[in-house]
């Protein structure tokens, strides 16, 4: 046996007990230490955030027309976009001199801290003093997919871990019954990049994100086989159990350790999952304030489910939402009523999920996050600015975001547009930001958030990334 492979089978030996308790001092221990890869963790420092629900607006919002107010846009409407400021830049569907469009939304200063929001959020108005706007956001991912990889996995291409995979890598679950990264989709589709935006990557696929639904039954596949009842399951279990820790021993492959794991956790979910996605428990008073509708597949029900995971322990809770790829290209994409009915689908629901966390003690320790994968142009989408409907293009360059809870400042507006929403004026903030900063509030370096895979260190943020402190209370 040469030196390289005593090394690789000597993990499970005493070297890898003293080298695991070593590791797991320093917060560095990997799954292979643990009998349960999701048992709760520290992180590099105490962090002022516990758990994430991320809210990702699929397609992308016209950020113009909710957050970024551009009276100087509004005034030049309809005018050729200046050269200086489309030369050299690439757009999806757009080419030539496109037309200015100003926002037809109607702004005003909201809360104490006097934040800009649009009549299409009227809810949102309502907790401004809870968000935290960021209005200089940008990518180099000028389309969906790809650009919803780079936020999610930190690379634009498919087969890295994504955000929440990383975050319960690192500080495992608060429940025992329940996965640590939940998905919620609502609108009936995927998000752009599909599973790749939830999935574990290189890590052990205990990490992924599970799929759960809030119609039919919770998870797919997790019921008992026809014709097997709870005592043979658990007798099946147990039998695959110890043929697991049988080549566990004898190979030291961290995924069979994660196979243990999952068989278990899906034996537990069985009865811990259909109860915590019964939103019937709720009170009609909370229904009613999220809009939540038992047994439909809506953003609203998915929100009020995210609070009732977070309170069961869940660690990362992502929501997905189709419908905000507002190009113009039909009534529904309109920045007009298309916006509207889209946003009545998720400003109550969100600003019901900050209101409820807030009740209930929650809110200082779960950080929200809402976004889309980048911005929409400040002018009219190609295909479509010769008709009556207004649409906007992809636009990476620059575009808003907002937070709330976990240690971020609330009524609080950080970054600026220029004057015509092109580029950044002040503050950039980069998606490895983003994610340096959602890491930090959770008491990690993002720096040092690891793991070594075909021979080098890979981390969330690739190379890049700054925490970004204005932000934090």
């Amino acid at each position: 046996m040469t030196r390289r492979h005593f090394l690789e089978q000597g993990q499970v030996g005493l070297g890898a007990v003293a080298l695991g308790a070593l590791m797991k001092r320093d917060g560095y221990a990997s799954a292979i230490f643990d009998s349960n890869p999701l048992a709760a963790k520290q992180g590099h420092f105490t962090g002022k955030a516990k758990r994430v629900i991320y809210l990702h607006l699929t397609g992308s919002p016209p950020h113009l027309d909710l957050y970024d107010y551009k009276p100087e846009l509004v005034k030049h409407d309809g005018e050729p976009a200046p050269n200086s400021f489309i030369q050299g830049k690439r757009f999806a569907f757009t080419t030539g001199v496109p037309k200015l469009l100003g926002t037809r939304r109607q702004f005003k200063q909201c809360g104490e801290g006097g934040l800009w929001l649009s009549d299409a959020i009227p809810h949102l108005q309502g907790v401004a003093d809870q968000i935290c706007v960021v209005k200089s956001m940008f990518t180099e991912q000028f389309n969906h997919a790809p650009a919803e990889l780079l936020l999610y996995t930190g690379s634009a291409r498919s087969g890295r871990p994504s955000m929440g995979s990383w975050v319960t890598y690192g500080l495992g679950s608060e429940s025992d019954n329940l996965p640590g990264f939940v998905v919620l989709i609502s609108s009936g589709v995927q998000p752009n990049a599909g599973k790749n935006s939830y999935g574990s990557g290189f890590l052990p696929s205990v990490y992924q994100g599970v799929q759960c639904r809030s119609k039919g039954d919770p998870v797919l596949y997790a019921s008992d086989p026809a014709g097997m009842d709870r005592d043979l399951r658990r007798a099946s279990l147990d039998a695959l159990r110890d043929l697991n820790e049988i080549q566990a021993k004898e190979l030291g492959h961290p995924e069979t350790l994660t196979r243990i794991a999952q068989y278990e956790m899906a034996y537990r979910m069985q009865t811990s999952v259909p109860d915590v996605m019964d939103i019937t428990q709720e009170t009609k008073k909370t229904q009613e304030a999220y809009g939540a509708m038992p047994g439909q597949a809506t953003f609203a029900n998915n929100c009020l489910l995210a609070r009732r995971l977070v309170e069961k322990g869940v660690r990362f809770v992502q929501l997905f939402d189709w419908g905000w790829d507002f190009h113009g290209t039909g009534p529904n994409d309109d920045i007009r009523d298309g916006l509207t009915k889209k946003c009545a689908t998720v400003d109550r629901p969100i600003a019901a999920l900050i209101q409820d966390l807030q009740q209930r003690g929650l809110l200082d320790e779960t950080l929200i996050v809402c976004s889309g994968e980048f911005g929409r142009t400040p002018f009219r989408e190609g295909r479509t600015s010769g008709g009556s409907i207004l649409g906007r293009d992809h636009f990476p360059d620059c575009y808003s975001i907002f937070l709330a809870g976990g240690g971020i400042k609330g009524g609080y507006s950080h970054g600026e547009s220029d004057e015509l929403g092109f580029s950044i004026a002040k503050d950039k903030v980069h998606v490895h930001d983003l994610q340096a900063t959602i890491l930090h509030q959770l008491g990690f370096d993002h720096t040092k958030l690891s793991y070594r895979f075909q021979g080098r260190d890979y981390r969330l943020t690739d190379v890049q990334g700054n925490v970004v402190q204005q932000i934090i209370s």
